[in-house]
């Protein structure tokens, strides 16, 4: 990073110090990011077969995939374990540290390890992939410096060396956590990509989050089952079926055929038209089947059909519930209620 003009003053504790002047504070940010910017295109051109090599040892993994480090790589490190698990491959962080207090019990033979050190001299990281090795386990070095212990000790090595960091001293890891931090999001998309992983892949480790109620969660996980909805034979009077329609939040009662053959539906919205029509002679339509009033094709959709899809038809088609089918048979219904409930967007 360029130099940046200095000034001289005096600490609370008395302590006389030289530190940077910060007066172009936006200037400082953006230089910040451009550098690690320029970092991030140098590191692409240095990728090279081991990149590839590296990716195959992931995908031939019959253990786990363990990274590991040590103070700013070890944050990074765990991140990217994150990653690596939450896209397909079991993945774990150690800390290098605690591995020779017993936490090396945790790795076994056909395990593939992801060492990260920007010097690639670290004691604790150096003696543990020097442990792991002796467990018959494949070591991907990431270091910043080829000719490191890390490195010789590799079996495939990855470079992730800066020029320079983009801290104003030239000191706190800046750039060269960013670029290791990189690194582990190709590696992780290389083995996504390669594997064929998917959006429902995704979705299964999500289910918790927007992403996977977006792709995981089915309009069966969401409806509201038969058992729990009113219904009732198409041959039934509509003075049975009215009561039986306040029960629930649906404002309907499904009518069947056959057993759990749909028949129709009706509905509150039906019931009011029934009124208006029948201009002071409803009760005179008590005694007839409720079949001569329902609507007798409402709309349906599969139950292993994606909520989110659900919502789309929701939306488009202005609707507020809507009959849930499997194999043709009724399984329950759909309200939009249900799906606001489940928070799918």
């Amino acid at each position: 990073m360029a130099q940046h003009p200095c000034q001289n003053t005096t600490r609370p504790d008395g302590l006389k110090v030289t530190v940077i002047y910060t007066g172009d504070l936006l200037k400082l940010g953006r230089d910040v990011l451009a550098e690690e910017s320029q970092a991030l295109l140098a590191s692409a051109q240095k990728l090279d077969a081991s990149f590839v090599q590296a990716v195959d040892a992931m995908l031939k993994c019959n253990g786990r995939i363990v990274v590991s480090g040590v103070g700013k790589s070890g944050h990074v490190g765990r991140k990217i374990a994150a990653t690596l698990a939450s896209t397909g491959s079991p993945a774990f962080f150690v800390h290098a540290g605690e591995a020779g207090h017993g936490d090396l019990g945790m790795i076994t033979e056909g395990d593939v390890l992801l060492a990260l050190s920007n010097s690639g001299e670290t004691d604790e990281l150096v003696n543990f992939v020097s442990f792991a090795k002796r467990f018959q386990v494949k070591v991907i070095g990431m270091t910043g410096k080829p000719r490191s212990a890390i490195a010789k000790l590799s079996d495939w090595h990855i470079n992730s060396g800066v020029e320079e960091e983009a801290c104003p001293l030239g000191v706190a890891p800046t750039s060269s956590t960013t670029v290791q931090l990189a690194l582990g999001d190709a590696l992780a998309m290389a083995v996504v990509a390669a594997r064929g992983f998917t959006t429902e892949d995704f979705a299964r480790t999500h289910p918790m989050g927007a992403l996977g109620r977006k792709y995981y969660l089915r309009v069966k996980d969401v409806m509201q089952p038969i058992c729990e909805i009113p219904h009732r034979p198409a041959s039934a009077l509509l003075t049975e079926v009215i009561p039986e329609m306040a029960i629930g939040r649906m404002g309907a009662i499904l009518l069947l055929s056959g057993g759990d053959t749909l028949g129709g539906i009706f509905t509150d919205s039906d019931l009011r038209r029934l009124i208006v029509q029948s201009k002071g002679h409803f009760d005179e339509k008590l005694s007839q089947p409720v079949s001569n009033f329902m609507t007798s094709r409402p709309l349906t959709i599969d139950a292993q059909t994606l909520a989110s899809d659900a919502l789309r038809i929701f939306e488009e088609k202005r609707i507020s519930r809507i009959v849930c089918l499997e194999d043709q048979k009724v399984v329950g219904l759909l309200g939009w209620h249900n799906l606001l409930y489940h928070k799918v967007t």
